[in-house]
């Protein structure tokens, strides 16, 4: 009998063992659960020197000192996008004391156009979370130029922050903006007065030069005997050559700083540069532009001027159009010039410089003149769907308003 009690009890041990590691595990998850959802304040770890406690407060502590050593601003928000959590740089970059920043609508200290793209972004934000660039409105009324980075936070069903942002002060960007503004403008500037000055010199010197040696080349053939007749076709030929030449020179010399700009305005320059493009190219080109009753601005005249000129050569060279309508009209202030065609088209979320052979870095140039003089371009393509570029330039106070008369 006794040894029949000893193999029950040598059967048991290992049940018992089973039953005890059941209960360690169910323990440790029912920890990890009370971790995540915030039910537990403290941790005990065990260690080398024994075991260690270890506060939620305390492991919360070095995040806290992380954020307030931050260089940009920071902030936790409530559902009702109420400041739950705010930095000191966050309330330097407002202007006011910390204890008036947390507790408040973060709508206090946004634009009423900036308050709804918050609200839109935040209601359709991701993980990946989402930026846009705005502007805070600091305690003396300044405006500050930031960008916020918005992170929807796990909901968990309690009273908890809904969202995350990092605000970043853009003050100095935009400031280093603006110079690289003035300073690309001013490069530009002197690039349209060299090119006036080559233009001046290739008409008053080479053209003339040229014109001459046609003439005493055209001479040559008329006094050279018919029965001379393989010297006189030579010579017929070099007139035909210096005669092209010559035209060729004027084209470019007319590109470089037109005349016709100057004397006659943007519409007849328009006329001029989408006949020759036709002539040349061999493409349909419609012009449709709209009588202006006076001159628009030097430099907004310019730089339409230059927008179309890049336009064309971009269709030329990359494409494929068999179809081509420009179009100027004046609307709501604003002067508007369109260069549409019927081409292959592109993908215009692709950066310019990576757009290699498709005439990006030429499209950033565009987009960068329109920028020096308050001007906007924008660029609608789809592959195989043609693409359309539109400058839209502000005019001048005294500019008049133009009427529908088609020219």
């Amino acid at each position: 009998m006794k040894t029949a009690r000893r193999q029950r009890s040598s059967r048991s041990a290992p049940s018992r063992k089973i039953a005890q590691l059941r209960a360690r595990l169910a323990d440790a998850e029912e920890i990890l659960r009370a971790i995540r959802s915030g039910e537990v304040d403290a941790v005990v770890i065990a260690g080398k020197q024994g075991p260690q406690v270890f506060t939620l407060q305390g492991a919360e502590h070095p995040y806290r000192i992380l954020m307030e050593s931050m260089n940009e601003g920071a902030l936790t928000l409530a559902a009702d996008k109420t400041i739950l959590y705010a930095n000191q740089c966050f309330a330097r970059l407002v202007k006011s004391p910390l204890e008036r920043v947390i507790g408040k609508p973060l709508r206090r200290f946004l634009s009423a156009g900036d308050r709804l793209t918050l609200r839109s972004l935040l209601k359709r934000a991701g993980e990946s979370g989402s930026k846009f660039q705005g502007l805070l409105t600091a305690g003396d009324a300044s405006q500050v130029p930031v960008q916020f980075s918005i992170r929807k936070l796990a909901k968990d069903g309690s009273n908890r922050a809904a969202c995350g942002i990092v605000v970043t002060d853009m003050t100095e960007a935009r400031r280093n903006e603006e110079m690289l503004r003035a300073l690309s403008h001013r490069l530009v500037q002197a690039q349209e007065a060299e090119r006036g000055r080559v233009a001046l010199e290739l008409h008053d010197g080479i053209t003339q030069l040229l014109c001459a040696v046609l003439v005493r080349s055209q001479a040559l053939a008329d006094k050279l005997p018919a029965r001379d007749g393989p010297a006189k076709s030579e010579a017929i030929k070099l007139r035909q050559m210096l005669g092209q030449t010559a035209n060729e020179v004027e084209r470019i010399s007319r590109n470089l700083r037109p005349s016709i700009l100057d004397e006659l305005g943007l519409p007849a320059l328009l006329r001029g540069t989408t006949t020759e493009f036709a002539n040349r190219t061999g493409l349909s080109v419609e012009l449709a532009c709209v009588q202006v009753t006076a001159r628009l601005p030097a430099d907004t005249e310019l730089t339409l001027y230059r927008i179309l000129q890049e336009g064309l050569k971009n269709i030329e060279k990359h494409a494929s159009a068999r179809h081509v309508t420009v179009r100027l009209r004046q609307q709501d202030g604003f002067v508007l010039l369109s260069i549409k065609d019927d081409g292959i088209g592109f993908d215009p979320d692709v950066h310019p410089a990576r757009r290699k052979g498709k005439g990006g870095l030429d499209l950033f140039g565009m987009q960068e003149r329109a920028t020096y003089i308050g001007g906007a371009l924008k660029v609608k393509s789809a592959r195989g769907a043609g693409t359309e570029i539109e400058a839209r330039i502000p005019l001048s106070p005294g500019a008049a308003r133009a009427h529908g008369t088609d020219l």
